[in-house]
């Protein structure tokens, strides 16, 4: 994921991460997806590729008719909210068969810490096939990309909706955090639109960071417990991980900085055939607070429903 640069303000409404199915497309072998695999392939076999290949585009971006200035060191090709180059082609590819949209998507995640900075923007499909050819991996199926970047727009859009559901609880403070989750995820999600949970302000994406080979620590204990109980545990590892930097407003003083964490696994396909991936986003645990957050959602909704929450609910 993360293939974003910004421009333009948000139009799309995000997208109910997990568990997320699409029609008739493969996953991309850039990010996260690393492997284009013909329909016989099952998703379970996709793996990493050895890089992170999102590129990042600034507003900037020189004209396909444009290069950018030499330079001889490496860090001045990549775009510091990122270590990605900062320069994709929007020009046909040399040996290219067919003519690919030049258009980009915009997305619905705010960028920077200002309300002026707008919105991040998703690759064209072009300059996706150029950030493929660079990262190389095997032939690339061009009449695929356009499949490849609605995937990719439409995960990003659920890790985004699973982030604001984060921030929405705890946004305001543990006090608020603990009210929402003890209602259990269902009672949580119910009361989204009230006055209250409209006053959190939104928050805003600084930076990502793709980390395909740094397995986290749960995906690793998963798949632990996958070895020891494979009919409960077992399944394939992640097979990608992204860092989401997100830009919180506390109740009281300056904003501050919340490093969110994100596993992205295939499951069985549907019976229609429709692939099927699953986010696992959660704040990074680098901060105390992180560490009862994530108590908070998963012990909420365990009370909620050993408590008789759901029975209540209904009969109430």
């Amino acid at each position: 994921m993360g293939w974003f640069w910004a421009d333009l303000s948000a139009s799309a409404n995000p997208v109910a991460p997990h568990p997320i199915s699409r029609k008739d497309v493969a996953p991309p072998p850039g990010c996260p997806m690393h492997t284009v695999s013909p329909a016989s392939t099952p998703l379970d076999a996709l793996t990493p590729a050895a890089d992170s290949s999102c590129p990042y585009v600034p507003p900037d971006t020189p004209s396909p008719t444009t290069k950018p200035a030499s330079s001889d060191s490496t860090l001045s090709k990549l775009n510091p909210l990122n270590y990605i180059p900062s320069y994709l082609s929007q020009a046909r590819a040399p040996d290219q068969t067919i003519d690919l949209p030049i258009e980009r998507t915009r997305s619905s995640i705010p960028k920077g810490s200002a309300n002026n900075e707008g919105n991040w923007e998703y690759p064209s499909p072009q300059q996706m096939y150029h950030a493929m050819l660079r990262k190389g991996g095997g032939e690339i199926p061009v009449d695929a990309v356009e499949s490849m970047v609605a995937v990719h727009n439409f995960l990003n859009e659920g890790a985004w909706a699973e982030i604001v559901e984060w921030e929405r609880r705890f946004g305001k403070g543990l006090g608020k955090g603990w009210r929402e989750c003890r209602r259990g995820e269902e009672g949580s999600m119910a009361g989204a639109g009230m006055e209250e949970n409209d006053q959190v302000a939104q928050p805003r994406l600084l930076k990502f960071m793709g980390r395909p080979k740094d397995m986290t620590p749960k995906a690793s204990m998963l798949q632990v417990m996958g070895w020891i109980y494979p009919a409960k545990y077992g399944g394939a590892p992640p097979f990608d991980r992204h860092d989401w930097f997100v830009q919180r407003h506390a109740p009281k003083g300056q904003p501050r900085e919340v490093r969110y964490v994100i596993d992205y696994y295939s499951a069985p396909p549907e019976p229609s055939g429709e692939p099927v991936f699953y986010l696992d986003v959660r704040p990074a645990i680098d901060r105390p607070s992180a560490v009862i957050e994530r108590m908070m959602r998963w012990g909420g909704d365990v009370w909620w429903k050993a408590s008789g929450g759901i029975v209540r609910e209904a009969t109430s």
